[in-house]
């Protein structure tokens, strides 16, 4: 199989015009008047790939194209031609990720260079022309999803394969052009020829510049510089750990009110909501929208208002005994904050079944999106749970033709899980619940084949599966924050549930008690599913997340 690597069903395709607004007189002013002017003579190369950043490039005179370098098997190609009133830009100038094309003057003329600084200032200044830059910074990457570019950065792998699913969620999540290849499939066998991999080199990633043999989501960020760069400068206003609702909540709005933000999550922005392969109970979205939409969409939000994301960027510690707080990276990297939010949210729970980390990414999967639908479309699934979570993905796998067995623990479904998605899986013929029913046994070669399911009424069955969905419930990921108290279950205690716990002297120097959502610790807080007590939905990670930006604004003395 050889194809564009889904995240969502794929929607309309950018026209041309969409990708190239025309900037009027007065608009190509203004912009201009961020940067700095430069002639250019025909030749003249504006920036090359693998540059680690690049200016956005308004065109005042003259005509640049936009040329994708040539890889294995193709030649270069000109992707785009700007003219007077086009400019040069996309996604990568708000994620930071290293420039993959070139771009060069065929006509002589003058450009405008916007720095990544002013850039910046301009996103957040010129509401009219940041709406029509991120518009055409989102149809361009689509545009180069579905085109040539997506070729020059190929994955080639096992669709049974842990490591495989893990490279193609990040690279969907991160909506990078790329193109996923089956190593079984004629395509794969070619590659795996022509750029010398074998079996046990997977998966792999061929880019135009080179080749990484088992590569993982953190080998893939830091090729294209989507790792954590320390930016120049004292500390930082804000460093929020896990990109989840809480966390994308919380960059946005301290972002968007000044503060300097960076975002840092293990594997990938949107958290376990963007696992969520439908989510219709959230407030202004009556048709309903998945889970990874909403997380994409509160992503490039965050990035608008210049808050930093790096991911996957893995946190070991939390240190507190300098004059700032620092959050301290698996590479011993330290980023010192002012404050810090913890919005790590909480693992996924596994069954206590033997042979399931063979199965994981193999037949067993925690999201219910199309990446994984595809996998098993048409065959019979099994989702395990009897919360929203577990409906959701129940309706969503029936409704991609897979035969679909909901294995509830409890005697109820209905007592977890909203009353409008009980109906509707009552009224599913592809779905059959069953209740008091437990997955007891695991059963398969390279891939899941069977599982056995345990009723506490009816005994034994063994049944045909080749997906087994897995929502039954996270702990919390808070392990390596030894210093801050914690509820019996792992979960952040904050504000108000710390009364009855003795609290550091350094608290009395401070001369007042902790803020809503700080922790025991004066500066951290916590937000969203990490916190104890949150309610575990979308909507309220959002509003926690947000509401503690205005604690960090009177802890730090910011005004808000």
């Amino acid at each position: 199989m050889m194809e564009p690597e889904p995240g969502s069903p794929k929607p309309r395709p950018p026209s041309p015009e969409e990708a190239a607004p025309q900037l009027t007189d007065e608009q190509r002013a203004r912009l201009a008047s961020y940067g700095s002017g430069q002639d250019v003579r025909r030749g003249d190369v504006v920036f090359r790939p693998g540059e680690p950043a690049y200016d956005l490039i308004v065109v005042e005179a003259g005509t640049v194209e936009l040329v994708a370098p040539s890889g294995p098997g193709d030649d270069e190609a000109v992707i785009a031609t700007y003219g007077r009133g086009g400019f040069i830009g996309e996604l990568n100038l708000l994620t930071g990720q290293t420039v993959h094309l070139a771009a060069r003057v065929v006509e002589p003329g003058r450009i405008y260079r916007i720095p990544p600084s002013q850039f910046r200032r301009l996103m957040a200044d010129e509401a009219d022309l940041s709406d029509l830059l991120l518009r055409a910074f989102l149809a361009r990457r689509d545009r180069l999803r579905a085109g040539v570019v997506a070729r020059r950065l190929e994955i080639v792998g096992v669709s049974a394969s842990a490591e495989g699913l893990a490279l193609r969620t990040y690279a969907a999540r991160q909506r990078l052009p790329h193109l996923w290849i089956e190593a079984g499939s004629p395509a794969g066998q070619r590659i795996l020829s022509s750029a010398g991999l074998v079996t046990t080199d997977l998966p792999a990633v061929v880019a135009h510049d080179g080749v990484l043999r088992r590569a993982t989501p953190a080998e893939l960020a830091s090729t294209l510089g989507l790792s954590y760069r320390a930016a120049e400068g004292g500390p930082v206003d804000l460093t929020v750990v896990g990109a989840g609702p809480a966390g994308l909540a919380a960059a946005v709005y301290g972002a968007s009110e000044g503060l300097d933000t960076v975002v840092l999550d293990g594997v990938g922005t949107g958290g376990q909501a963007a696992a969520s392969s439908r989510i219709e109970n959230y407030l202004g979205f009556p048709s309903g929208l998945s889970g990874g939409d909403l997380m994409q969409r509160a992503t490039l939000q965050a990035l608008k208002f210049g808050a930093r994301l790096s991911s996957p960027c893995h946190v070991a510690a939390l240190e507190t005994r300098h004059h700032y707080l620092r959050v301290v990276l698996t590479d011993g990297t330290g980023i010192d904050s002012r404050a810090v939010l913890i919005a790590t949210g909480a693992r996924y729970r596994r069954l206590p079944l033997v042979s399931w980390e063979r199965f994981e990414g193999a037949g067993i999967y925690y999201a219910a999106t199309n990446l994984e639908a595809q996998l098993c479309a048409g065959q019979p699934v099994c989702v395990v749970g009897g919360a929203n979570s577990a409906g959701q993905a129940a309706l969503y796998l029936a409704a991609r033709g897979c035969g679909v067995t909901l294995a509830v623990r409890g005697k109820d479904v209905a007592s977890g899980m909203s009353s409008y998605l009980v109906n509707r899986l009552g009224a599913d013929p592809r779905v059959t619940v069953r209740p008091s029913t437990e997955v007891t046994e695991l059963h398969g070669g390279e891939g899941l084949e069977r599982i056995t399911l345990t009723d506490r009424a009816s005994g034994r069955s063994e049944q045909p599966c080749r997906g087994l969905f897995c929502f039954i419930g996270a702990s919390a990921a808070t392990d390596w924050l030894p210093g801050l108290s914690t509820d019996p279950h792992g979960f952040l205690r904050t504000d108000v549930q710390l009364d009855p716990y003795p609290l550091s002297p350094v608290w009395a120097g401070l001369g007042r008690s902790p803020l809503p959502f700080e922790t025991s610790e004066p500066g951290v807080f916590a937000a969203g599913d990490v916190r104890s007590g949150s309610m575990k939905r979308v909507a309220a990670a959002v509003g926690e997340g947000a509401s503690a930006v205005h604690s960090v604004h009177a802890a730090i003395g910011t005004p808000v």
